[in-house]
């Protein structure tokens, strides 16, 4: 079981998706590119991509901008819903969901595609394959309208145009066709056993001139167009770093910011978790809790402040739920295992042991062993109380055993300005070795212990979760 896998999961075969991009609002991440003359017509015209939100509020995902007067856009509103507009001094196209997308786990695939050469034009909107048919605003092109989108103004992906609104999250396969209004089938199909709506091979399309396929395996090249066009976009305060393997067909941990009291800053796609508060502390847990099966992760020590960050994991689930984290300083309730960075390792608060004092940049080792029920922590190669993560049923130099009902998940306490990067499989942070589990998944600085796994979910299918 996991606390949170969110819709669109990776299922089982079919197409695999390599590669997202991470776009962090707090670096002002974008893409941007100027198209000339479509070679379509400009009334016809298909978006699709796949978004996994970091956090909520206004945030565009794409627009063409010319000026302030002329302009469109595909955004999350500040409420949530899903926005589609074209804006030429004064609104021609407006449609606002009625449903909201709140969910920070997921993976959405949205399609929006438009023909408005008919005599009664509708600018479609599809979300994991549905048709969006409720909206708490609809105002359609009329026939022949000129549009923003498909025009030769300058194109963005990650902001408004008018540097504003910066989206915070992964994008994955942003696909767009210039002069053709295609339906999802074209870039999705349902999985005939889960029922979940998953991506397929999107390179045989016709993209139009002015068409491209961002597939982002170009880590050197964030903007590269695979279409066959060479519409490449620009890159704006983007690097390698930012190429993830946390896709719609593999959808991996993140920190969980409906677990995040308000004193803990997340950012870096929800990998960073920093403390904001001189007087108080907070914790923060990943989106994926652990019931069975073997697993292991990474954090980065990035900033100790007076003894924090605390890292470690939580087994009270009912607690979890209630979110009940914050002010849990000492562990008394939920903390079932943590290391301060003044150097000093918890089990079950109440039973200390010293340890050298993880430092700045130190990696921290994770690994639960939930068939077994044991937990293993180390640093920078070398595991606490000599464990052997390994060792199975004997628990060599387990540091807890654990509830043989409990969910367990990791857990970072932050007080003011300290700071931890997390490594579930997909890092935010450079990696000099790049070690991955037994079946290529994930990339982290130290070897995964034999039978352990990344964090992500094509990993819970096979080995529990």
């Amino acid at each position: 079981m996991s606390f949170i896998i969110g819709a669109n999961s990776a299922v089982g075969g079919g197409y695999d998706v390599a590669n997202s991009c991470r776009f962090n609002d707090g670096s002002s991440d974008y893409l941007n590119k100027t198209f000339g003359t479509p070679g379509g017509g400009i009334y016809k015209w298909t978006y699709s991509f796949w978004v996994k939100r970091s956090s909520l509020g206004e945030k565009a995902i794409t627009a063409p901008y010319y000026s302030g007067s002329f302009n469109g856009i595909i955004r999350f509103t500040s409420g949530d819903a899903l926005e589609v507009y074209d804006y030429r001094s004064g609104m021609i196209l407006q449609k606002i969901t009625s449903r909201l997308f709140r969910d920070l786990s997921a993976w959405y695939h949205i399609v929006v595609s438009n023909d408005n050469s008919v005599a009664s034009p509708e600018t479609e909107i599809y979300v994991n394959g549905v048709k969006e048919t409720s909206f708490s605003t609809t105002n359609e092109y009329s026939q022949n309208e000129t549009n923003s989108f498909n025009n030769d103004y300058p194109n963005y992906i990650g902001q408004t145009g008018a540097s504003s609104q910066y989206f915070d999250g992964y994008i994955s396969e942003f696909v767009y066709i210039d002069g053709t209004a295609l339906d999802p089938t074209s870039f999705g199909e349902f999985d005939e056993d889960s029922g979940i709506w998953k991506p397929i091979d999107v390179s045989g399309l016709t993209f139009g001139t002015n068409g491209f396929y961002l597939d982002f395996e170009d880590s050197s090249a964030l903007g590269n167009d695979v279409s066959g066009n060479n519409n490449d976009f620009t890159a704006n305060n983007l690097t390698a770093i930012d190429q993830s393997t946390d896709t719609c067909t593999n959808n991996f941990a993140t920190l969980n910011p409906l677990c995040t009291g308000s004193l803990i800053t997340l950012s870096e796609g929800n990998l960073k978790a920093t403390g904001n508060n001189a007087s108080d502390s907070s914790t923060t847990t990943a989106t994926i809790g652990i019931t069975s099966g073997k697993f292991y992760w990474e954090a980065k020590i990035v900033n100790v402040v007076s003894g924090y960050p605390y890292l470690g994991i939580y087994e009270d689930f009912d607690s979890l739920v209630q979110g009940n984290l914050q002010g849990q300083a000492n562990g008394t309730r939920v903390m079932t295992v943590y290391v301060v960075g003044g150097g000093t390792t918890l089990f079950k608060p109440g039973t200390d042991l010293s340890i050298t004092a993880p430092a700045n940049d130190n990696i921290i080792m994770f690994a639960v062993d939930k068939d077994n029920n044991k937990f293993y922590m180390g640093v920078n190669g070398s595991w606490y109380n000599s464990g052997d993560p390994t060792s199975g049923a004997t628990g060599t130099g387990s540091l807890a055993d654990l509830d043989a009902n409990g969910v367990v998940m990791f857990g970072s306490h932050n007080y003011n300005n300290s700071a931890t990067e997390l490594n579930f499989g997909s890092p935010s942070f450079a990696i000099s070795s790049g070690n991955t589990d037994a079946d290529g998944y994930g990339n982290f600085e130290y070897a995964v212990p034999s039978g352990y796994y990344a964090l992500c979910t094509k990993n819970l299918g096979a080995y529990g979760g």
